[in-house]
């Protein structure tokens, strides 16, 4: 698979699943803009590492920031991923209308306006591929805000891929499981993330780049032929 002479927007692309994209689509000979929060200095060490990547700041709370971050691909571009994210976690007897504005806007409202945006951007035959969650599918407890948006994001997905068909533009969302990040180990204890694995048909966490990989078939020419979908990159948690 190559992607030789096309142009990639990745938001979140400075750590984590985001950055395994970067990688794994400049790897195939894409030029990669990508966006970064508050972190210059990972993103600094992306672009060291990563030729053809170029990193822009961009808030995803702030819609604001969707002209900062389009602005280096204004000459037209062709895979856009809808990476960055949050997984706050709150019993909904916990939430406030202030959360629920926060997580949304991140992970939905962005999203959505940033395939807006795109849209008259991406050349016929684009690409558009959004991060979701398995706790779409298998939820828990705390998670009310973060199944939801993500759940959202979906539908968003479903609706895209039917309005920009004709163009050739195809628009999935992916699906990754328990993914061996800093952040997945900072909230769960060793035992629980062993407990997973071993619950995994594949008998292990996923890495950042099994979930990339999925994404850069996705961002292919040989997925051309895949749009509306949500793909499960779970090794399979669930079978």
């Amino acid at each position: 698979m190559t992607l030789t002479g096309k142009t990639a927007l990745v938001t979140g692309g400075s750590r984590g699943i985001g950055r395994a994209v970067v990688e794994e689509l400049a790897g195939a000979g894409a030029r990669v803009v990508f966006t970064y929060r508050q972190d210059a200095a990972a993103a600094a060490k992306v672009v060291e590492g990563t030729p053809g990547a170029v990193a822009v700041r961009a808030d995803q709370e702030d819609l604001g920031d969707l002209a900062a971050m389009l602005e280096p691909v204004r000459d037209g571009f062709d895979i856009l991923v809808n990476n960055a994210g949050t997984a706050a976690a709150a019993l909904i007897g916990d939430l406030t209308p202030e959360e629920f504005d926060r997580v949304f806007t991140i992970n939905t409202k962005f999203p959505l306006f940033a395939i807006r945006a795109a849209a008259p951007l991406l050349r016929d035959g684009g690409r558009i591929v959004n991060i979701s969650t398995l706790n779409t599918v298998t939820q828990a407890a705390g998670l009310a805000l973060y199944c939801a948006s993500k759940a959202a994001l979906e539908q968003i997905t479903a609706v895209a891929a039917r309005e920009l068909g004709p163009r050739g533009i195809t628009v999935n969302s992916v699906l990754p499981g328990a993914t061996d990040t800093d952040l997945l180990r900072s909230a769960n204890p060793p035992e629980a993330l062993a407990g997973v694995a071993a619950m995994t048909a594949l008998g292990r966490l996923g890495r950042p780049a099994d979930v990339a990989a999925v994404v850069g078939f996705l961002a292919s020419p040989q997925g051309g032929w895949v749009t509306g979908q949500h793909i499960r990159a779970t090794g399979g948690l669930m079978v």
